[in-house]
């Protein structure tokens, strides 16, 4: 192959770096954020937000000054800062019942004038007692903005410390580890300005959240076909005095099951484009980039670099012609052995374990407010809660109804009647007068199951009218989740069940392989149920996590399938035996899959290094999940059925009888060893 001689390798290497420049050179910028992103276009709060420019307030943005003396009744003192903060934010205040606290309303041009704010309450010289917060959604964006600053660096530091810190440990050497992260990590970056032309191709801002899954999946899946490649190299090393004809051999043998493996992952993110949900399918197209430029930067960029290198890479454990395999003595080995011996017994074992696991499902509970959306206290939540103690909980987040200027009346009265609805103020005319927009107050918080209740029953109650704004927009964003739900994960097995057919040309094993792939994402969820309440006292899933944690599971845990029995085959038709080839594949690709798997759950675990919810849930459920699917299904599962069904394991296929010249060099049978 011409790109592993040394000047083709060269080429591919000058080649990289140019893309590379290229890419930050002209990178475009990203879109300005919408009051509607990721929102489906026929949603009552999208049409409601489209209808804002017609009024003369516009498209607003609203903050909320909350002062309170927990202790009694403002003082003098307190009243008079009111009076300056009142003055000097153009706000009018609105005490409370119990005259303990007072809010005021400031309307501003952007979410960073949040900061202003803040800084003018923390500079008005409060009087002992009295606290002041700045809550409302506008400060709940800027918080969660505020949140992803710098996140890219932090998550690219920690991302790139646990990948350095697991190669070191799987490879043994203190040179080797530090090419696949540079070549991974140059990947990466590549795709980090690849994603602003995702967001124009789409139509929707890819923000730091979505940067963030996507950079972690680069380096997931890219260390997965470096620790594929560098093994099946090893082995290779070991047979062939020449460098370039090992990788050459090697990537021959690799290159089916990483390819097929990444077709794999891509075709099931390339379901995402059938969500309603624009913030799903951008991160569909931004994930499927990621993994596309992981796989050529695995494919080409990683062996180019491989094979200008000296066999003193590997040091201290270099390979040398003729030396032993330790696949056939190791603890994989042992391994392979134990499941030949008792595959009956030890797949039961198994399934009771998922079956466990999966009973955390019992106690799931899907939805959160938005003060649940972040793992630290942060001044908007706070000043939620101070609010909701002496105000309507919704008063911070208003709903708005946009109706026909004639039905005004009867809307208002319909609308106060309505259970949760605690105050309708003053309605405002748009500028040609045919349409009116209400704001309304609700008894509960935006995105608790009572205020979506109580968005329900306006929109029933007032059939003609628009209900919008951020308790409507939760609302929405959690019907269009479950509607992709329904859509997108049939879409996701369909696929990689085709997928797993073409590749195997069998009917049996495909199945299997997906039931076990969603087995162990049902224990994993049911596992991670358990986890984030008892350690992070999180008592519900966000509603997007689910369809996400899904697509990522099945798909990377079918990878590890995709490996193993891809091998398995090729050892069942050198050997024309079923046991002796699934035994060899165990024992062959154990180390590298359980590294990978293992490197795999640690870097989604990274995304807990951010404070917010969704990611830290993500990031739990697939970690644990992957060492699941690493550890128990493709270690136990897979293995033991394919011995207790032995040849029907490929049916209709049966392993072909390789010719004297294609068969690959076979190393003793484990099952051979054994009775030795």
């Amino acid at each position: 192959m011409w790109f592993l001689s040394r000047i083709g390798a060269g080429l591919i290497l000058l080649a990289t770096i140019l893309i590379t420049g290229l890419a930050f050179a002209f990178s475009p910028s990203q879109p300005d954020a919408s009051p509607t992103d990721g929102l489906p276009a026929g949603a009552q709060a999208t049409e409601v937000t489209a209808l804002a420019d017609r009024f003369p307030s516009g498209r607003v943005l609203t903050a909320i000054v909350v002062l309170e003396r927990s202790s009694g009744p403002l003082t003098s003192a307190d009243n008079a800062v009111v009076t300056s903060l009142s003055a000097s934010l153009k706000s009018r205040a609105v005490p409370s019942a119990d005259g303990k606290a007072v809010l005021l309303p400031v309307t501003l041009p952007s979410r960073e004038s949040v900061d202003e704010i803040r800084a003018s309450v923390r500079a008005a010289n409060l009087p002992a007692g009295l606290t002041g917060q700045v809550t409302g959604g506008a400060a709940f964006g800027r918080d969660i903005a505020a949140a992803f600053e710098g996140a890219d660096v932090t998550l690219l530091i920690a991302t790139a410390a646990v990948v350095a810190v697991l190669l070191l440990i799987t490879y043994r050497s203190p040179i080797l580890w530090v090419v696949p992260l540079i070549v991974i990590g140059l990947g990466d970056q590549v795709v980090a300005k690849l994603l602003p032309w995702v967001a124009r191709l789409v139509g929707e801002r890819t923000d730091a959240s979505v940067a963030g899954i996507v950079s972690v999946l680069v380096f997931g899946a890219g260390t997965d076909y470096a620790l594929l490649l560098v093994s099946r190299y090893r082995e290779e090393l070991r047979r062939t005095p020449s460098r370039r004809e090992a990788l050459t051999a090697a990537w021959r043998a690799a290159a089916p099951a990483i390819v097929a493996s990444a077709g794999t992952v891509v075709l099931a993110l390339a379901t995402l484009l059938a969500a309603v949900l624009t913030s799903n399918r951008t991160l569909g197209v931004a994930a499927a980039t990621g993994v596309l430029v992981a796989l050529a930067f695995g494919l080409f960029v990683l062996p180019a670099a491989l094979v200008l290198l000296p066999r003193g890479v590997f040091w201290p454990l270099v390979p040398r012609v003729g030396s032993a395999d330790p696949t056939e003595t190791g603890v994989w080995s042992r391994v392979a052995r134990f499941v030949g011996n008792r595959p009956g017994a030890v797949l039961l074992a198994a399934i009771a374990v998922l079956g466990v696991c999966s009973l955390g499902l019992t106690k799931i509970d899907i939805g959160l407010a938005q003060t649940e959306q972040f793992r630290t206290k942060v001044e908007a939540v706070t000043g939620q809660e101070t609010l909701s103690r002496h105000y309507p909980a919704g008063a911070a987040q208003p709903v708005v109804m946009v109706v026909d200027s004639p039905d005004l009346d009867a809307a208002l009265g319909t609308a106060r009647t309505v259970p949760g609805v605690a105050a309708v103020l003053q309605p405002e005319k748009s500028d040609d007068g045919t349409l009116t927009k209400v704001t309304v107050q609700l008894t509960d918080d935006a995105g608790t199951p009572a205020a979506d209740t109580a968005v329900k029953r306006l929109r029933s109650a007032l059939p003609d009218a628009l209900v919008g704004s951020q308790p409507a927009a939760d609302l929405d964003e959690r019907t269009a989740n479950l509607r992709d739900d329904r859509v997108v994960v049939p879409l996701i097995l369909g696929v990689v069940l085709l997928v797993l057919i073409l590749l195997l040309r069998s009917l049996v094993a495909p199945v299997l392989l997906l039931v076990t792939v969603v087995a162990s994402y049902a224990a994993s969820l049911g596992a991670a149920v358990v986890v984030l309440r008892t350690f992070f006292d999180q008592p519900g899933l966000d509603s997007s996590v689910p369809l996400l944690s899904f697509l990522f599971l099945v798909a990377l845990g079918v990878d590890y399938n995709i490996f193993l029995v891809t091998r398995a085959r090729d050892e069942t038709s050198a050997r024309r035996d079923t046991r002796a080839g699934t035994l060899r594949a165990l024992a062959a690709t154990g180390g590298v899959i359980t590294s990978a798997g293992i490197l795999l759950a640690a870097v989604f675990a990274v995304l807990g290094v951010l404070p917010v919810i969704v990611l830290t849930q993500i990031g739990v459920i697939v970690g644990l999940g992957v060492l699941l699917d690493t550890l128990l299904v493709r270690t136990i599962v897979v293995p033991a059925l394919a011995l207790l069904l032995g040849d029907r394991f490929w049916w209709p296929a049966r392993p072909a009888v390789p010719s004297p010249t294609t068969a690959s060099p076979a190393a003793p049978d484990l099952a051979d060893a054994e009775s030795r």
